[in-house]
């Protein structure tokens, strides 16, 4: 494909069903991986904040760069794809990424942590455009959709290394040997995952993609949708425990695991999503993942009970969890140059997830969480109008579309 693609030759070589199974699953790993450097990352953050001694703005301030970071080095990635191919940059951009997990921890105040987390951010979105169009060129071979599924690995491994992470942290480890022993042990694992995703390379008349380019059209109108599924995502995530701490009395305990419960239901949605995209397609998963998620959120907004609330909660999670997925693997498909649109949506998708929780807190000092989540509702009602936008023709090494369910059903 020219372009800033996944590098894929002009008349690819069939890989034998085993061999797509294998590359599936190795891919699989690999999002599993990248979700496992955020979970331990995550934990650990108050353990930063002591040993820096930052006040609660400079942290906020902090943790911006990360998105920063990303947002300038996604579009780099096809231009590393092209050169050294897509397992060699996977494999390189996947141990910067885990590798940089151990920086943080090493600065000692606000001067050094926000270059580091500027690496940080930079690693983990090369790597997130490499493994992301990895899977979409993977979906494409196997002629069935798994972008839903390989985002459930991502949360699953963001979930595992939460886990490894509060283990750490409640026995009192030093988050310096901590993070250094967990980059070192993924660094392995992403080595061994990488040995068996596609080994795709550039065609030698294939152009270079620029170094930086702006997205195309088609990935800001796809990212449209991912930044209003990203947005409620990002408010059930860290604002649910706080609502129903201050709007319904819940006791912190109670609080804390509507938080958890919303990741887990997020994960095992999309983990079983790539049997409902099959039968149904993109655009009418997406719609009725809209519908479900504005209910929810209208369920949030009238709740009286705590009950009502978490279950409000649950709902929007169902409802958003395999549109990111989704988004991605539009945009793989929306031209000549997937990398490059890849990059947009994430692009999108990040600052959605970064402004989300501050836009949430701004509301909700102005008026109330009450009015804050109504604008999450409302955002939701947009997946449902905007679904029609991921309705783009796959492509395969055949040619032939590769998830025919969006073609003909949605």
């Amino acid at each position: 494909m020219a372009g800033n693609g996944v590098p894929r030759d002009v008349t690819p070589t069939p890989l034998p069903r085993g061999g797509l199974r294998r590359a599936r699953w190795a891919v699989a790993a690999v999002f599993l991986i990248h979700g496992s450097v955020t979970g331990n990352f995550a934990t650990r953050i108050p353990w930063i904040q002591d040993h820096t001694a930052l006040s609660p703005g400079q942290l906020g301030l902090a943790l911006a760069f990360p998105a920063i970071g990303a947002s300038l080095a996604m579009p780099l990635a096809g231009r590393i794809s092209h050169r050294f191919g897509a397992r060699a940059a996977l494999r390189g951009l996947l141990a910067l990424w885990t590798l940089s997990l151990v920086l943080p921890a090493l600065s000692p105040g606000l001067y050094t942590l926000c270059p580091a987390l500027l690496v940080y951010g930079a690693a983990s979105g090369t790597a997130d455009v490499a493994m992301n169009a990895l899977g979409v060129e993977t979906e494409d071979r196997l002629g069935r959709p798994i972008m839903s599924g390989l985002h459930g690995m991502w949360s699953v491994g963001a979930l595992l290394g939460s886990a490894a992470g509060t283990v750490a942290a409640h026995a009192g480890w030093d988050a310096r040997l901590h993070l250094a022993g967990a980059a070192l042990v993924l660094t392995l694992l992403g080595a061994l995952a990488c040995r068996g995703v596609l080994d795709l390379r550039s065609a030698p008349e294939e152009h270079p993609p620029p170094r930086f380019a702006l997205p195309p059209r088609s990935a800001l109108v796809i990212g449209a949708v991912g930044f209003c599924a990203v947005f409620a995502e990002g408010a059930g995530l860290d604002w649910s425990a706080v609502y129903l701490r201050d709007r319904m009395g819940t006791d912190p305990g109670l609080a804390a695991a509507s938080t958890t419960a919303f990741a887990c239901t997020m994960a095992a949605a999309r983990l079983a999503g790539d049997r409902v995209v099959a039968r149904f397609g993109a655009v009418r998963t997406v719609r009725a993942g809209g519908a479900l998620a504005a209910a929810g959120g209208l369920l949030v907004v009238l709740a009286r009970h705590p009950a009502a609330a978490m279950a409000g909660f649950g709902l929007m999670g169902l409802g958003i969890a395999v549109v990111v997925p989704l988004a991605f693997a539009a945009a793989g498909r929306s031209g000549p140059a997937p990398s490059q649109a890849i990059a947009g949506v994430a692009t999108i998708t990040y600052t959605s997830g970064l402004i989300a929780p501050s836009a949430i807190g701004g509301i909700a000092q102005a008026t109330s969480l009450t009015v804050s989540f109504a604008l999450v509702t409302a955002l939701a009602c947009g997946l449902v109008g905007g679904a029609g936008v991921l309705r783009v023709p796959a492509r395969t090494a055949s040619g032939a579309p590769a998830v025919a369910g969006d073609l003909e059903r949605s």
